[in-house]
This record gives structure tokens, sequence and C-alpha cells, in this order.
């Protein structure tokens, strides 16, 4: 049953969930969507969960059998499964569209995608959607996006004014997860009440200011150009390379991990990622090769040796080379032979 995503909310304020749940959509909504659902799920006694995430490989016959396992410890569960591109393929289509036929009693089966347009759509999904519910999560558009806004904020206490919110529109330039976090640090930077435009001008950092978190996101999501350029912004505003080096670093560890990690959920979870840093993770990871985080932590340590006088070399030079080579382990080469 298609269901606008408007209804979300009141949907979840049921006292049952159907047996099917197809969230896709806009990367940020759909994590959103997904964690609420979990949470009503939790309240109402769903209390064992497994997660499955499709990558390559993925062996399709694990579906069955989680939904036929049975628990001495739960009588109700939540089959979670992740399909980040929104492309079971052909054994897959036909395992999700068998399950749909006959759903697993006491249990909800929670499937999300975080690429989607109409091409994605077929005999899968359509069968789902008959078994359960479907909501698809657009972005908002342009001239929506204040709105968009101004009902995030509404939910921490603060009204702001037309003039604030189209500010802040302009400054995220339709990055969802960018005005996502803008709105959570003016909740604790202004608290509630009205906000108007000077007030957010001076609250709200420009979304092009060079901050360290914003370089470790660029590189892992394979925006190299971007992070060289927030790395030269960094340098241009005078900030050292060593602390910056400790982020950095610390970053490359929980790539490492993930990547060895025989069960990535599970290594995400200790690692407390958030859904939408876990999702960039998993794709950082799905581009470089084995043995990849290892040989960027080797550069990085020798970075650290130069930058403090102990070995010879350029640190912010080969600074750039990291940030290049975590962004795109291939195109780096062209930096390294400069």
């Amino acid at each position: 049953m298609p269901l606008p995503a408007q209804r979300w909310s009141q949907h979840l304020a049921r006292d049952e969930l159907a047996p099917v749940y197809l969230l896709v959509g806009e990367e940020l909504l759909v994590l959103e969507a997904a964690d609420a659902l979990r949470a009503r799920a939790r309240e109402l006694g769903f209390s064992e969960r497994d997660v499955l995430d499709v990558e390559s490989g993925f062996d399709w016959d694990d579906l069955d059998r989680s939904a036929a396992g049975m628990s001495l410890f739960a009588s109700r569960r939540l089959i979670d499964l992740r399909l980040p591109t929104g492309k079971p393929g052909r054994e897959g289509g036909k395992a999700l569209t068998a399950y749909a036929t006959h759903a697993a009693p006491d249990t909800v089966l929670l499937v999300t995608c975080v690429a989607w347009s109409k091409k994605h759509e077929g005999a899968w999904s359509r069968a789902l959607d008959k078994a359960g519910v479907q909501v698809v999560f657009w972005p908002p558009r342009a001239n929506e996006l204040p709105g968009w806004i101004g009902a995030r904020l509404a939910r921490h206490g603060i009204q702001a004014a037309p003039d604030a919110l189209a500010l802040l529109a302009e400054r995220v330039e339709g990055n969802l997860l960018a005005a996502a976090q803008e709105v959570e640090k003016l909740a604790l930077l202004h608290g509630g009440g009205r906000l108007d435009a000077a007030t957010m001008e001076s609250l709200v950092a420009d979304s092009a200011r060079f901050d360290i978190f914003g370089l470790t996101d660029a590189a892992f999501a394979g925006d190299a150009a971007r992070a060289l350029r927030v790395l030269r912004g960094l340098r241009a505003e005078g900030e050292e390379l060593i602390p910056m080096l400790g982020w950095i670093v610390s970053q490359l560890h929980v790539a490492r991990r993930l990547a060895v990690a025989p069960d990535f959920s599970a290594q995400a979870r200790a690692d407390r990622l958030w859904p939408a840093r876990e999702q960039l993770f998993r794709k950082a990871l799905r581009r470089t090769p084995r043995g990849h985080w290892e040989r960027c932590l080797a550069l990085a340590a020798r970075i650290d040796r130069s930058s403090k006088g102990r070995a010879d070399g350029d640190p912010w030079r080969d600074a750039e080379r990291l940030v290049m080579r975590m962004a795109d382990p291939r195109g780096s080469a062209v930096l390294e032979e400069a």
C-alpha cells in the first residue's frame, strides 16, 4: 500500500505494524524513517532484530533463514534488510517476492533503499507494496526547503522567521544532511523561541566554512576535489596540521576496523556510527581494495614524523596525498607523481 511520506508519523502511531515495509528515496529521510520504525517496533514488543546487509555476494537464502529462525527469548522479530542500491538482482527479486507472498508470522520485514527512481521499480517492489507499506521519501524541492527546515526547527521549539529560513536554506545549498546538522546546532545554541535572520546569521556557520569533519566526510565520500579544497582552506585559516591529523587517523582506524570486521553492522554499532555515517563508510569500503586503509595509515604516520621534524618531507604536501588517496585510490597516482 503506497503511503505518502507526510503520513509516516501518523502511521507509526498505530497499535499494529504492517508485515512488510519498503522505505526508499533520499538517504537522510529514509534512514530517519527507518530509525523511527525500529523504535516503534521495540515499543510494540519486537525485541529481536536481524540485520541483513545486501552487498556483493549476499546470500539471499539468509532472508529465508532469518524468517524461519525461532528465538527462545522473543516471539516478535524485525528483519532489517538494507538494500542501498535498490537493485536486488534476479535472485533477490525472487526472494523478496516469495517472502511477500508468504510473510513470516509475528515478523516485520523492513527493506530500505537509498537509491531510487522509476527504473528501480519491479515485480519485487510491487509485491512488497501489496503485502505491506511502501513510502517514497523524495527530497524537498528548492522552494520547499525553507519549510522543511522550519518544521525541523519547530520540533525543537524554535519558530524561525521566513527570512531566517531562507538564509539557512541558501547556505546549505540543498544538502539535507548539512541542514539537519545546522538545525541541531541551533537547538543547542539558541534554545527555543523566536529566531530572526540576524540571530540566524550570527549562529549558523556558513556551509562553505572549512572544518576537519567536512574534510574526512568528503574524502570518504570519494569527493577528492572538495577534500583537497577543505584541506587547503584549513591551512589558509592557520590551522595546525598535527591536531587535524589526529582526527583523520581516528577515522582511518574506524575504516580499517570495518574493512576487516566479519560483521560490518556489528562493528558499526561498536564504533557508535549513526546511520548516515555508517552508509558513508560502507560506500567508501566498496570502492577500495584490500589493505587500502593500512597504506593510508602508513602515510599518516610518515606525515606525523615529518611534521614533528623526525623525518624528511613536506607534511602538508603529504597530507594532500593522503586525502587524495582516501578519496580516490586510483586517481591518487596522479598526485603521487606530481
